[in-house]
């Protein structure tokens, strides 16, 4: 998995370069899709380079993007390896001047994520894991905090476009910032999981698609993060790829997020 990683991390620095670039010497155009969903010029580039790069050197792979290729199917019963694209975690952020976005990449074989890289092209930080391999932050390993205690913990979570699902989200806000230290909100998942995995954060849970967590998934579990889910996976899915309440957290905080999201639910 060596080449590949190699592959994906100049992958990753290729299409950061091209969205620093678009934001700060184009116009960027807006639209919008499922409603209230955000996408930018920008996204569509960075999508259409990454997709061409693997398919011009991996023709056989099985490509599951954000913006160009939404749907391929229960990626367990693929018999090719599949890479999964976000060609921009945060879009919101970008396209209004926040720099708090990024390229996620992730490959699949054998039906395990093994290796994931999420660049941050406006802080130059690179998030690396190979499975088995642990994770690193610019080339430097990294692993999660040794915060034990939920009162001193810091806690990032999310909200969805579609403000008709938010009502469960309230207990669980509610239950989480009266027991923690405090929450942030930072607008991308990817990077919101890579930074729990080197320690700036203890604990994160929101719903999720596939895209904004597989790259990071891998690298926060390198890190020495615990990977679940705080309501039941439907039998047949795998977990790494079940994208609704998800919960990651280092492990002495991850049993303590779990009860405090799962006593919210039941309220």
């Amino acid at each position: 998995m060596t080449d590949i990683l190699q592959f994906t991390t100049a992958l990753a620095q290729e299409a950061g370069e091209l969205i620093v670039t678009e934001r700060a010497e184009a116009e960027l155009t807006h639209n919008y899709k499922s409603g209230d969903e955000l996408v930018t010029s920008a996204d569509l580039k960075a999508d259409q380079l990454i997709c061409d790069r693997i398919a011009t050197n991996f023709p056989d792979h099985f490509i599951l993007s954000e913006e160009s290729s939404p749907d391929i199917g229960n990626i367990q019963e693929l018999n090719a390896p599949v890479w999964i694209i976000d060609p921009i975690d945060g879009t919101v952020n970008y396209a209004h001047g926040h720099n708090q976005s990024a390229i996620s990449i992730a490959y699949v074989e054998g039906s395990n994520i093994q290796v994931g890289v999420v660049f941050n092209p406006f802080s130059n930080e690179m998030f690396c894991a190979k499975l088995g391999a642990g994770a690193t932050l610019n080339g430097n390993l990294i692993e999660v905090s040794k915060e034990a205690a939920m009162k001193r913990a810091l806690i990032a979570t999310g909200f969805p476009y579609d403000k008709s699902t938010i009502g469960p989200m309230i207990p669980r806000l509610h239950a989480v910032l009266l027991n923690c230290a405090d929450i942030r909100r930072l607008g991308s998942a990817a990077l919101d999981i890579c930074f729990l995995a080197m320690g700036r954060l203890d604990g994160y849970y929101e719903s999720l698609s596939i895209w904004d967590f597989a790259a990071a998934q891998l690298i926060a579990k390198e890190a020495g993060a615990e990977f679940g889910h705080f309501s039941a996976v439907p039998e047949g899915i795998d977990p790494q790829f079940y994208d609704r309440d998800i919960l990651i957290a280092n492990p002495s905080i991850y049993p303590q997020l779990l009860a405090l999201l799962q006593a919210a639910d039941k309220q």
